[in-house]
């Protein structure tokens, strides 16, 4: 079974961190942070990826570390239950409408991270999660788990549709991309990742 553990513990963080590719997306979340929560339940569920995330975080300061190092830590899982990332299909492409907001992530796991992310929102947070956190929560996976990730949300004016959309289109991308191909070939002219 693909899977990956991390515990990280710093002076800001203590985080838990269990992934299962092959789990069927049951998520069991507990960041101190309602709509984060939300968030990665929604990208459990719709990834096919189960997910037990346990963060104690300094949110007497604000969200920023919990997020981001819950970022860090859900990507080197994701990266520790992919392997060498021999034998998936790789890539992802998807579009996730949420109401009236529209959004698109496309990602490749390649072991050459990166992020663009083009989105725009209107307030300042949903709850307690600042929204500004989207972006560096991505940035966080993306380089931890070796993926290159562009999240382009095409409009909205909900943020809290908005920032749904966009974990969901993650999610559905992903969910393509660490699907096992048909024969665990390494999908590369290099033969290697």
């Amino acid at each position: 079974m693909r899977t990956g553990t991390i515990e990280r513990e710093t002076k800001e963080t203590q985080i838990k961190i269990n992934v299962v590719l092959d789990g069927k997306g049951r998520a069991d979340i507990d960041t101190g942070i309602g709509f984060f929560d939300h968030m990665l339940t929604a990208l459990s569920v719709h990834s096919g990826i189960s997910m037990t995330v346990k963060v104690k975080g300094d949110l007497h300061v604000d969200c920023h570390h919990t997020i981001e190092d819950t970022g860090i830590a859900l990507g080197a899982a994701l990266g520790q239950a992919l392997g060498t990332k021999a034998g998936i299909v790789r890539y992802g492409t998807a579009y996730i409408p949420m109401d009236e907001s529209l959004a698109m992530a496309s990602l490749d796991l390649s072991n050459r991270p990166f992020l663009v992310f083009n989105c725009d929102f209107t307030n300042q947070s949903c709850g307690d999660y600042d929204l500004c956190m989207t972006e560096e929560f991505f940035r966080a996976f993306a380089f931890n788990s070796g993926m290159t990730l562009h999240i382009n949300l095409l409009y909205g004016s909900n943020d809290h549709h908005k920032a749904e959309a966009v974990y969901k289109a993650v999610a559905h991308a992903l969910k393509t991309a660490v699907t096992e191909n048909s024969d665990g070939s390494t999908l590369s002219t290099k033969g290697v990742l």
